[in-house]
């Protein structure tokens, strides 16, 4: 298997992330691949015609696309931990993931607004729109996580992964300020080598 791969990609760290936890890392190669909104790369278009990361090519050539489907595919083969539940514990993970996804959009929107487009051309209602929904998100994954500790799954990963999102390109935000649960939990799990061995870098 090959991960079509930016290093700086949080829906890729997710990926990363679920194949240490489930042991499958060492099996996947990674082929970095230049990720820009505003331009079609062709390595990753001949396999994804959303020209997205992540994108894992099977050994068949089949490729898969959107990070939960990968995800849900590493888990589906993995031989040992696996982080998509069964039964009702599998619905309250795939919401925790869908928050996390939708944090993660919003900002990866915010980005885009912030650094792609033109000073002259910004729009304020915007960037405020996509902060809101940011700051809903960690109010939501704030109440979820002051309850007792959630388990690892999928949606733990996410989450991690969008918090860390957010330190690395949104220090600004001071996401941790007024949630003490989420950054306790956070600091916990980002000490888990599968977090130390994806994060990202410039």
């Amino acid at each position: 298997m090959k991960l079509l791969y930016a290093r700086t990609s949080p829906y890729v760290r997710k990926v990363l992330v679920l194949a240490h936890e489930t042991g499958q890392a060492e099996a996947i190669e990674i082929g970095p691949v230049a990720a820009v909104p505003t331009e079609r790369n062709p390595d990753t278009v001949g396999h994804n015609p959303l020209g997205k990361v992540p994108t894992l090519v099977l050994d068949d050539g089949t490729a898969l696309f959107d990070s939960r489907v990968i995800c849900e595919y590493l888990d589906a083969r993995s031989a040992g931990p696996r982080l998509f539940p069964d039964g009702e514990a599998r619905w309250d993970a795939l919401a925790r993931q869908a928050l996390a996804d939708g944090l993660l959009d919003a900002a990866l929107l915010l980005r885009y607004e912030r650094v792609l487009r033109p000073a002259t051309a910004r729009w304020d209602a915007w960037e405020a729109g996509q902060v809101a929904k940011i700051a809903g998100a960690l109010d939501r994954i704030e109440a979820t996580l002051a309850g007792p500790a959630s388990a690892l799954d999928i949606g733990a990963v996410a989450t991690a992964c969008a918090l860390g999102y957010l330190d690395f390109r949104f220090p600004d935000l001071g996401w941790r300020t007024g949630r003490p649960a989420a950054a306790a939990w956070y600091e916990a799990f980002g000490r888990r080598p599968s977090m130390q061995r994806t994060t990202p870098e410039d």
